[in-house]
């Protein structure tokens, strides 16, 4: 069984997809830099080219226009933004002109675009350069949005992306670049809206993304040595939403917690608690639902701060020890 890194295997689809499709190029800031990058386009530009693999001065907005152009002419571009703070320049062509070009022109025509965002949070890089927004990017019609957090799905989510017709947001988080996983040779896709069991367990429902998936499993570790059972949902893609992995844990365990690497307010955790809340299910529930998030504050540029900013296993644990100390905290 072959292993590799997420890094690696977010290569190894980027080459295969430039390889496969003479459609596909790979566009943006510092896309044969490891500064900008890592190692995920090591050996791009030495294969195909200046043509292909095409570095860009930097300007967000022009060069996300550049890209849904060329989508619009047929083509396949993986637009990368290193740091997914700056695609705020670029929010204009990605909600304005991307996401709507397939509905306004009846079908017609579509905007095979991957939108590559890199969060780059922690190490003391402030408020600036450490944001993660994909809940803007789940609030807006016609994008589809997925959030990888191993190497297997990394491939399989961006194989994914690069292959959709309409445009893709893929949210890739630069702390999973090091963790190494089973990742097969060929190339393969995982279809979008089927999010997937890490762990299964009947006390309490844990919902996680991206690298809060790695705190889940790493708190659930812990949590089995104290006798509770844990469900963890990876949900993968953020939209579509996996609504029934999600309902069917819930009632099995009725408990929910759901552990996202995004602000609190109007965030990814605040929809799905309103999904329960729309449904039968919130009857069902034995403790209130419960959200672990980044607090409504900009990241600190300090690392003491860092480690009570952003949350990891252990809050994770004292939020599943309060959710099912008692047979109901509705009382």
């Amino acid at each position: 069984m072959r292993v590799i890194s997420y890094s690696q295997a977010i290569n190894e689809a980027l080459f295969q997809s430039l390889k496969d499709d003479a459609r596909v190029f790979l566009i943006g800031q510092g896309v044969t830099s490891p500064w900008y990058v890592g190692d995920t386009t090591r050996g791009l530009i030495d294969r195909f080219g200046p043509k292909r693999v095409i570095d860009t001065p930097v300007s967000e907005n022009c060069i996300t226009g550049t890209a849904v152009g060329a989508a619009l002419a047929g083509m396949h571009p993986i637009l990368v933004h290193p740091r997914m703070d700056f695609m705020y320049y670029a929010m204009d062509q990605i909600s304005n002109h991307a996401a709507n070009w397939h509905y306004m022109f009846g079908g017609q025509l579509s905007v095979p675009l991957t939108i590559w965002g890199i969060i780059n949070r922690g190490g003391e890089q402030g408020a600036q350069h450490s944001q993660d927004l994909h809940a803007l990017f789940v609030h807006i019609p016609g994008l589809k949005v997925v959030a990888p957090s191993s190497g297997y799905d990394a491939k399989g989510l961006l194989l994914a992306s690069i292959n959709d017709k309409n445009p893709v947001v893929y949210i890739d988080d630069r702390s999973l670049y090091s963790y190494s996983c089973h990742v097969p040779e060929e190339s393969y896709s995982i279809p979008f809206g089927k999010g997937v069991l890490r762990s299964e367990g009947d006390d309490v429902t844990i919902i996680a993304t991206s690298y809060m998936v790695r705190e889940a499993l790493a708190a659930d570790k812990q949590l089995k040595k104290m006798g509770i059972s844990v469900e963890i949902i990876d949900l993968r893609t953020l939209k579509p939403l996996d609504k029934s992995i999600i309902f069917e844990s819930v009632k099995k365990t009725g408990r929910l917690i759901i552990v996202d690497g995004g602000w609190k307010t109007c965030g990814l955790g605040a929809e799905i608690a309103a999904l329960i809340a729309e449904t039968a299910l919130i009857n069902k529930l034995r403790s209130p639902i419960r959200r672990i998030s980044l607090p409504d504050s900009p990241a600190p540029a300090c690392s003491i701060l860092e480690k009570v900013y952003y949350k990891n296993k252990n809050d994770i644990i004292s939020i599943v020890m309060d959710s099912v100390k008692s047979v109901s905290n509705f009382d």
